[in-house]
């Protein structure tokens, strides 16, 4: 399902949005990038329409399109009835007109196809062999039965959708006319791909837009084309198969259902036995067809589309040729994928490296996208999901490592606001300023322990301070203090390191080189007095003897 859906993963921010929307979980991770799992996708488009950072790019059809207007064959659109919805006001009439302009011979409604279609609901209702009755015109919800619920294969209508309907009669009155279907469903392109003799191209509201803007061309509306007629029109509301339907047997109770999670629901209930003897009107997307995907990158109100539509509809049927049950029916596949899933010991193993030492730990915030964190271990053994999508985990992974640091930390360590207010002090640093307790002075303001004209100057200068040496006459201490700023979150680092041995050891030698040096003088002076008797009575000087010994003076001092 890559081909309908492609990412593109330089905008991929490892948000795990697109999986917490989707309904069959069909997307995996790697390296903090998002994948579409092709054989689990039911084309819904909700990661393509929570997607924060437009990652998710739904296949564009227009140049398939344009190629088709190039050739010889007329080329005839299947406009769904969504489109009363998509560009208000035009009708049916302003809207053939526009498309004609990009190149089009015709365009008419798929409600027409919609008309075959409910009719044949109407007759497998009226025999009553199908014991439950699941609608077929969502692709999305077929492809969920398909891949996800194959054991309720055989209660899908095996009747095939309004716009391969439409397409097939249109071709069955125009033989040599090539077709292209315009809707709000991105899985109608698969399901054009399904039928690629009735389906010549499938394109989204949302490239038809595109389309008119890059050619200048704007829908304008035409005289009133609604009428009595196009019941049908009413096909993409919730429950708008029903409205449109005749359901006479008793034998039979009818109801609708729209959005991923309220048709899983639905045919788990089903799946277990726990409806019977109904027809089910089941549509992937909240609202039916006018809550699609690709309805517009621009606008959603789901209550003006409603009435946009069912104002659009009329009372009675369109007259369409009405065809052979035969050449209308569809079969249906399984196209489960098959999954290797691990034992108890595989999956306690996994989640105690994700930080579940005990089912307390298991939160289940969801914000991995997975409803458990049991369903989001066995992804990851499927290879589906990375242990760092636990945020949950990372965090305390972190906190646990950042206060490890800070608690075995020789150095005193304090962490203070832009207000110079004390938010985390290590024990180090407690130790260095005699504090008994973190809680006696987180909170407080630095000028309770520390001079903060330091502090002050590297918030008003941007620029750090390192290793600079100052008394601490309070503490009778000697401290090497190092400060940061975070220009991020406007933070200040402090660092402490004791000098107060190495300070007191440096005094030691300088009072040790004095007093060396002291000595040295009255010796040397000594020395003088002796040298000088000396060379008076040998008649030599004593300027070399002198100069010997200043060095010898001026070497201890260095010291």
């Amino acid at each position: 399902m890559s081909d309908y859906i492609r990412l593109k993963e330089a905008n991929c921010k490892n948000c795990y949005k697109c999986i917490r929307h989707c309904p069959t979980k069909s997307i995996s991770f790697s390296e903090n990038q998002a994948h579409i799992i092709a054989d689990e996708c039911i084309l819904c488009g909700q990661c393509f329409i929570v997607c924060p950072q437009n990652a998710k790019v739904v296949r564009d059809d227009i140049d398939k399109a344009k190629a088709l207007l190039r050739g010889s064959e007329p080329v005839i659109v299947s406009l769904a009835p969504s489109f009363a919805a998509a560009f208000p006001g035009i009708g049916i009439g302003g809207m053939e007109q526009a498309l004609k302009k990009l190149g089009f011979c015709a365009a008419e409604e798929t409600a027409r196809g919609a008309v075959i279609v409910k009719k044949q609901y109407e007759e497998l209702i009226k025999c009553g062999e199908q014991e439950i009755i699941i609608s077929s015109c969502c692709p999305s919800v077929n492809l969920m039965i398909q891949k996800h619920f194959p054991e309720l294969i055989s209660r899908l209508a095996k009747v095939v959708s309004p716009m391969v309907a439409h397409c097939r009669d249109i071709k069955s009155r125009y033989p040599e006319a090539k077709t292209v279907f315009i809707g709000p469903c991105i899985s109608k392109k698969y399901e054009a791909d399904e039928f690629p003799c009735d389906v010549d191209c499938a394109l989204t509201f949302d490239e038809l837009a595109n389309w008119l803007k890059s050619e200048g061309i704007e829908p304008v509306s035409q005289a009133d084309d609604s009428s009595e007629n196009g019941r049908t029109r009413i096909f993409p509301t919730s429950g708008g198969i029903l409205k449109s339907m005749d359901c006479v047997s008793e034998e039979y109770s009818y109801f609708s259902v729209d959005g991923q999670e309220n048709c899983i629901s639905t045919l788990r209930d089903i799946s277990v036995g726990n409806i019977t003897r109904c027809f089910v009107e089941m549509s992937s997307c909240v609202g039916s067809c006018i809550g699609g995907p690709a309805m517009s990158s621009t606008r959603h109100a789901p209550l003006q589309d409603y009435i946009a539509v069912s104002k659009f509809a009329g009372w009675s049927d369109f007259t369409v040729n009405a065809p052979s049950k035969d050449s209308i029916s569809r079969t249906f596949e399984s196209l489960v994928h098959p999954q290797t899933y691990p034992n108890e010991l595989q999956l306690s193993e996994i989640l105690l490296k994700m930080g579940k030492n005990t089912p307390e730990d298991e939160l289940n915030c969801g914000s991995c996208g997975y409803n458990s964190c049991r369903e989001k271990a066995i992804a990851v053994f499927q290879g589906k999901a990375e242990l760092s999508m636990c945020t949950p985990f990372l965090k305390d992974k972190a906190e646990t490592f950042s206060s490890n640091i800070l608690r075995n930390s020789p150095n005193g360590i304090i962490v203070l606001s832009e207000s110079l207010e004390v938010q985390q002090i290590n024990p180090a640093a407690l130790n260095i300023l005699n504090i008994k307790s973190a809680s006696d002075i987180v909170g407080a303001n630095v000028v309770c322990i520390l001079e903060p004209a330091a502090f002050s100057e590297v918030l008003r200068t941007g620029r750090s301070l390192r290793n600079s040496r100052l008394y601490l006459a309070e503490y009778k201490k000697y401290i090497e203090q190092t400060i940061v700023l975070d220009k991020v979150y406007r933070m200040l680092l402090c660092i402490l390191r004791d000098v107060t041995d190495e300070e007191t050891e440096r005094q030691k030698k300088e009072e040790i080189s004095l007093k060396t040096i002291e000595i040295t003088d009255k010796v040397i002076e000594k020395q003088m007095r002796v040298v000088q008797e000396i060379a008076s009575l040998l008649g030599e000087t004593t300027a070399e003897t002198k100069i010997a010994l200043t060095k010898l003076k001026e070497s201890l001092g260095d010291e």
